[in-house]
């Protein structure tokens, strides 16, 4: 693999982060289009997207965006099937941090499908809602993590 990963700034690597999230969120998971799109997904400026890549192939996408003056949220984070369990995921989330800590914005939190919760404990995140709760027909969690005190 020649994994490249990158802050989204062209019209071109957002059309690839959102041909990966349809693929994982809508033609696999079944989530309707009208629900994974939003108004965040309308420009390369509406939020900060992020793009890996094996050789020219995207490969995982995410976002995130302000929640709060001191939170970031991270949404939509997607690796393609056959990247999974590889440390795709890993690299997204230590790639999206560290564009966070460089801002100086204190906390994230995010609203991990339940599946995932695992995942997201190893890198340090923890629940804090009471219930698991339904997001276009998949339960979910939210989680949080303190990055900077």
């Amino acid at each position: 693999m020649r994994l490249q990963g990158l802050v989204v700034t062209t019209e071109e690597e957002l059309r690839q982060c959102l041909s990966v999230r349809k693929e994982v969120f809508v033609d696999e998971q079944q989530v309707p289009l009208d629900l994974e799109l939003d108004e965040f997904d309308a420009s390369t400026s509406a939020c900060r997207h992020f793009l890996i890549r094996d050789g020219e192939l995207p490969i995982a996408a995410a976002r995130y965006r302000m929640y709060d003056e001191r939170t970031a949220k991270l949404q939509r984070i997607a690796v393609r099937q056959p990247y999974r369990g590889k440390g795709i995921g890993k690299m997204m989330i230590d790639m999206m941090e560290d564009d966070i800590r460089e801002r100086e914005i204190a906390s994230i939190m995010l609203d991990a499908q339940t599946h995932a919760t695992r995942f997201y404990e190893k890198l340090g995140y923890a629940t804090v809602s009471e219930e698991p709760f339904l997001d276009a027909g998949i339960w979910h969690v939210r989680m949080t993590k303190t990055i900077t005190e």
